[in-house]
């Protein structure tokens, strides 16, 4: 199976790709673990890739479909695969189009994981993180310490990081509307795109994304 993960941020979409890619057997694509794998391995890819994330910038277009046109040609990837983090852009869109059709090949389904702005921004914003082991994560809501302000397991302070401040994550959800959304228009017609709700515990939204897949791959598409 051929699956593409899409969601605003703080809907949850990291946890659902391992969790579907796992339960599935498929091999979970993102396109962060990929410039990384790249950089490391010092390809003209990663040094491409890493010298504009170190200029704090987009990585190009071309860079990204490369990054995982090579990845897609992997033999792994032939029992199926779950992108997460691509396609960006109608354009990116495209350009996936171009590479499966070569192979003649197709996507399933599209998964749209769907989240009402109020609980992204309070999801990421009530985010705590602790300063000696930012691996220690608390909420202020639903998950908050016994001390305020106080990691429960070290002691250390709590603070709250700029990418996670109220006015930060309005605007990455106006980045997400304006750039990425667009990508499920371009899926749509194609008969794609399922949405479901990305609200409730992980188990939840899991069994419904595995109750969506089913009614996606009902029908048999031909690429």
């Amino acid at each position: 199976m051929r699956l593409l993960l899409i969601g605003p941020p703080g809907a949850g979409k990291g946890t659902q790709a391992v969790r579907l890619a796992t339960h599935l057997s498929i091999r979970h694509i993102s396109t962060g673990d990929l410039f990384r794998e790249e950089i490391a391995r010092g390809t003209e890819l990663g040094r491409n890739a890493d010298r504009h994330i170190r200029a704090g910038l987009l990585v190009p277009d071309e860079v990204t479909v490369g990054v995982i046109r090579e990845r897609l040609a992997r033999p792994d990837t032939e029992p199926g695969f779950l992108l997460d983090g691509f396609p960006r852009n109608p354009a990116q869109a495209a350009e996936l189009d171009g590479i499966l059709a070569r192979t003649g090949s197709g996507l399933d389904a599209v998964l749209h994981l769907e989240v009402p702005d109020a609980e992204v921004i309070s999801r990421i914003a009530g985010r705590r993180l602790c300063r000696e082991d930012p691996g220690h994560i608390f909420h202020v809501d639903h998950d908050p310490p016994e001390v305020a302000g106080t990691c429960a397991f070290c002691g250390g302070e709590l603070y709250q990081r700029d990418d996670d401040r109220e006015a930060t994550v309005r605007r990455r959800l106006e980045v997400y509307r304006g750039e990425t959304a667009p990508v499920l228009d371009h899926y749509r017609g194609q008969g794609l795109v399922t949405t479901v709700s990305a609200l409730g515990q992980v188990q939840e939204v899991l069994d419904r994304a595995l109750t969506a897949i089913g009614r996606a791959g009902s029908t048999p598409r031909t690429p």
